[in-house]
């Protein structure tokens, strides 16, 4: 049974960090690229950054040199780290397997 459980949102201050982290099981997460999607309310879904099997990354223009997306295969573990966020981040933030599925997803809120 495949399963991505995303955990690390909450609530922060403008210009303040979070991590987001998402656990895969029941496939080899070592084989897929993982991404991570965001879909902020009466908007479509958007990509958010990816990272290949082989550890190449893209990012979307919106969170170049805020974020960085990472992964640790030996704990089938995906990272996100963003930093010097702003109120347009809040969002629910999907963990991604291409071909194989979405996590439940994490809420952001960035607000004062």
């Amino acid at each position: 049974q495949v399963q991505l459980v995303e955990s690390g949102g909450g609530l922060v201050q403008p210009g303040g960090s979070l991590r987001l982290s998402c656990v895969a099981s029941g496939f080899t997460f070592r084989n897929y690229k993982m991404n991570w999607y965001r879909q902020a309310p009466g908007k479509e879904r958007e990509l958010v950054a990816g990272i290949t099997k082989g550890g190449s990354t893209n990012y979307a223009d919106s969170v170049k040199g805020r974020f960085t997306i990472s992964r640790d295969n030996a704990k089938n573990t995906v990272n996100l780290q963003m930093n010097s966020l702003k109120p347009e981040d809040t969002a629910v933030y999907y963990c991604h397997a291409l071909g194989v599925g979405w996590g439940q997803g994490t809420q952001v809120t960035v607000s004062s």
